[in-house]
């Protein structure tokens, strides 16, 4: 399993993967433009074949907090690390840039636990709930998401 840099021809791959999970809650919904503007922020696994089939961004807030989003794998390799290993690459990119405070919004208390993420209360972040508001209205009506943090400074 390799870790890499998303390119140009993965956008579609990468938002079809994304909204696979879309209808279960899961994920938010991704456009294509979205991918391309945060291209340079995505990591991707590749299959045998380059196919991908795990991916993740960083999405920015401000200068020392960002965002890990679309967390998505496929579900014939789910359990085998690959959402450990792209939160890891992407914990070391923030790092990188110099974020001082990476959070993700999840159902998946485990894996973001056994990453040494923190829970913390959504309402810290309001930002994401303004952003919420204007993506998905629903998202802040199905019950608070779960909300976890890192402090990388």
């Amino acid at each position: 399993m390799r870790v890499s840099r998303a390119n140009e021809t993965d956008i579609q791959s990468v938002v079809a993967l994304n909204n696979t999970y879309v209808t279960q809650g899961l994920t938010l919904k991704r456009t294509e433009e979205f991918a391309y503007a945060h291209l340079a922020d995505y990591r991707v696994i590749r299959d045998a074949d380059g196919g991908v089939v795990a991916c993740a961004a960083l999405d920015e807030y401000s200068p020392t907090i960002v965002e890990l989003v679309s967390l998505a794998v496929t579900q014939d390799v789910q359990g085998l690390g690959y959402g450990k290993a792209l939160i890891a690459a992407l914990e070391k990119l923030a790092r990188k840039r110099g974020y001082e405070q990476l959070f993700a919004v999840s159902y998946s208390d485990e894996l973001f636990l056994s990453c040494g993420f923190e829970r913390a209360e959504l309402a810290k972040y309001p930002e994401k709930i303004a952003r919420y508001a204007k993506v998905d209205k629903s998202e802040l009506e199905v019950g608070e998401k779960h909300c976890f943090r890192k402090k990388l400074g």
